[in-house]
């Protein structure tokens, strides 16, 4: 549905107003005075009902057109959901709240949802889809390479898109937001706060190709500092009790990526880590809130936000999204789990921030 003029119904008013004018100006010598003068003062509430539209359409950049925007969001998460509420108050502000509308789905952690809720995207003909999540971001680009696709919550691009030579920008319709932390600061935390670690369990689904991205990098670290580590990997959910005990029994801390499925069953991970005084270091915060004693911290709502200014240059400003480098979070700031830290017998730095409770 692309965008629709919403003129119509105020060239009607103007019309009638002008009617009416003229009606009053027919009226006896008499009353000539009068008329004449509620003919001005219609004209001129006309002039400025005028001026009042065009300066709503100028505030909100566009020029009358109502733009349509497909949100396709993984799975339903408090750090997915910040992400798409960013979007959705970045557009509301740009566009005009008159001026966008947002079709939003939730595909419940299944690919074929994913598959399903683009393709009826793309068969309504929206002006631009957001792939809040990397399989709904596969899966808008397996719907169609003409739409605008922004992607959020995506931590590697060139990993999720299988492109071997990523250099930041896609060269086809797909650009958007990343919410990679640098992972060698990650790990750097790992060291500064269980300094006595010998070998690291790095737990994520084989299924996403992200947290696999983010396990390599880890791993690079840790063999900077030679320290000793094993990857553990589940399927599916099903698998994340076996692959975690197994886990803490060969290792003596864990690494756990930006990973959808670990991130949805942290209660499992912590009920047992945390008797088994394993320490994780997790990917981001509401993961660390569940299960984590430290993380380097993203604001999800920062990165959504910045992918609705992304879709207002692209519809409004006609930027090229082929051309369009993938943004990263403007602050990281390392966050603690001051809790599960005391049980633990953690002590945490001074320039660490405790995450607040929800």
């Amino acid at each position: 549905m692309k965008g629709r003029l919403m003129k119509k119904g105020f060239a009607l008013f103007v019309s009638c107003i002008m009617g009416t004018a003229l009606i009053a100006g027919c009226g006896s010598s008499g009353t000539g005075d009068s008329a004449a003068a509620d003919s001005s003062a219609q004209t001129t509430a006309a002039s400025e009902a005028a001026d009042g539209q065009e300066g709503s359409q100028a505030a909100s950049g566009t020029d009358g057109t109502v733009y349509n925007i497909g949100i396709c969001q993984q799975l339903e998460h408090d750090a997915l959901d910040k992400a798409t509420q960013g979007f959705q108050d970045a557009c509301t502000e740009l566009f005009g709240a008159d001026y966008v509308t947002f079709e939003t789905q939730n595909a419940q952690g299944e690919q074929a949802n994913c598959a399903t809720i683009v393709n009826n995207f793309v068969a309504s003909d929206v002006d631009l889809i957001l792939a809040n999540g990397t399989t709904a971001l596969q899966s808008a680009a397996a719907a169609t390479n003409t739409i605008p696709i922004l992607g959020t919550s995506i931590t590697d691009f060139g990993a999720a898109l299988d492109i071997s030579d990523w250099t930041g920008v896609s060269g086809t319709n797909i650009s958007g937001t990343s919410d990679l932390a640098p992972i060698d600061q990650q790990e750097d935390m790992l060291l500064e706060l269980v300094p006595d670690v010998t070998k690291v369990g790095i737990v994520y689904c084989s299924a996403e190709a992200n947290s696999a991205y983010q396990a390599q990098e880890f791993e690079k670290a840790l063999e900077e500092d030679g320290i000793e580590y094993a990857e553990y990997t589940a399927a599916d959910s099903n698998e994340i009790q076996s692959v975690v005990t197994s886990a803490t029994t060969e290792c003596d801390a864990l690494y756990i990526p930006t990973d959808n499925t670990m991130a949805s069953n942290t209660e499992i991970i912590n009920n047992i880590c945390e008797p088994a005084g394993i320490p994780v270091i997790a990917g981001e915060e509401n993961m660390c809130r569940g299960c984590g004693i430290a993380t380097l911290s993203i604001d999800y709502y920062d990165i959504g936000y910045k992918a609705g200014e992304m879709a207002y240059d692209i519809l409004v400003n006609g930027a090229d999204v082929s051309a369009m480098e993938v943004e990263y979070a403007p602050v990281v700031e390392k966050k603690y789990n001051a809790d599960l830290c005391e049980s633990l017998g953690i002590t945490v730095p001074d320039d660490y921030v405790a995450i607040e409770a929800e």
